[in-house]
């Protein structure tokens, strides 16, 4: 059984780590409130960006980089947001992961992913195994500006819209995560670059089915009902209709002005939900590691006092076995 004073050097070393998580577990606590409110305050206006931009793309006959490069260019931008600082439990090593499995994936299909990394702790981890990194920003990962937010996606913006002979992507794509609740983050892989345009489909067959799902009657209607029943069925097709837009001074000058904007604040949401994910991870980690903490203090204390009563009981053993052996000496 180790020493006495080994048992009392790890119970302060330990109680002293215990300290240090619940403080920062108290740090993480006072400030996941604020990171939330900012990354759901945030989520509408890019949600509404990217909603306007994905209906411009659907109901327009134009060719703009927003839905795809004509030309053919393997290169792809992988943008991983990870975190400045650990203690965060799994938070870094699960973008990470995922990053390295979208890499094989896209490799796997003949393309020629470029890497991007955010965030110190994943640069490390690249730098350290000689990975080529074709960008890194350090710094804000608990508290992102809108000045990181610019910076990161201009710099994004430019190589999208680069030709090939230049350097330029075909695609870009950011894995980050996604902050759902205090427990629950999830680590997501979206494709920013080109917007994904998603058109209705079977609208036309649905008006079909109900114009042949109508009662017929067999009495001959009124020219009154006739023009009812009309205008009904064109204020139903009006509604499933495709918006009609008009641009000035052209659709290719109003979509350039629109895809820097888009760009950033989809940058700028997903490092938000990010840094609340990641003070929401680190708030995790360290009520986990304070709990562990204070158990392991628990089991070294018992174990100290089972050492100090072994002690104690081998200093009785030994003065009754010499008073023993002192009074057979004596008679």
């Amino acid at each position: 059984m180790a020493s006495q004073l080994a048992f009392k050097s790890r119970i302060a070393s330990t109680e002293s780590l215990r300290k240090i998580f619940n403080a920062q577990e108290m740090i993480a606590s006072s400030r996941i409130a604020k990171a939330r409110g900012v990354a759901l305050a945030a989520k509408p206006f890019s949600d509404a960006i990217f909603d306007a931009v994905r209906a411009l793309a659907a109901h327009t006959h134009i060719n703009h980089p927003i839905l795809g490069k004509s030309e053919k260019n393997p290169r792809v931008a992988v943008l991983a947001l990870t975190a400045d600082r650990g203690m965060a439990g799994a938070y870094t090593s699960s973008i990470i992961r995922e990053t390295e499995t979208l890499l094989n994936r896209l490799e796997a299909e003949g393309k020629k992913p470029e890497l991007f990394v955010y965030g110190r702790r994943g640069v490390s981890y690249y730098k350290y195994r000689n990975r080529e990194v074709a960008g890194t920003w350090e710094g804000e990962s608990e508290a992102p500006s809108v000045e990181m937010a610019a910076r990161i996606s201009q710099t994004l913006f430019d190589t999208y819209m680069a030709p090939a002979s230049k350097g330029g992507v075909s695609e870009f794509y950011i894995v980050f995560t996604e902050f759902v609740n205090m427990v629950v983050q999830k680590v997501r892989i979206l494709r920013m670059l080109p917007v994904e345009v998603k058109i209705l489909s079977g609208e036309d067959d649905a008006l079909a089915g109900l114009d042949a799902a109508e009662p017929q009657e067999i009495n001959q209607p009124s020219q009154d009902a006739q023009a009812v029943s009309q205008s009904s069925k064109s204020d139903q097709k009006q509604v499933k209709a495709s918006p009609l837009y008009s641009f000035e001074p052209s659709a290719s000058e109003v979509l350039d002005n629109i895809l820097p904007k888009y760009v950033q604040s989809r940058v700028h949401e997903c490092l938000l939900t990010a840094a609340a994910s990641e003070t929401a991870s680190r708030q995790n980690a360290m009520h986990t590691a304070t709990d562990n903490a204070r158990k392991l203090v628990d089991e070294l204390t018992r174990k100290l006092n089972a050492s100090r009563q072994a002690s104690i009981t081998q200093e009785l053993t030994e003065i009754v076995g010499s008073a023993d052996a002192l009074k057979t000496e004596i008679e």
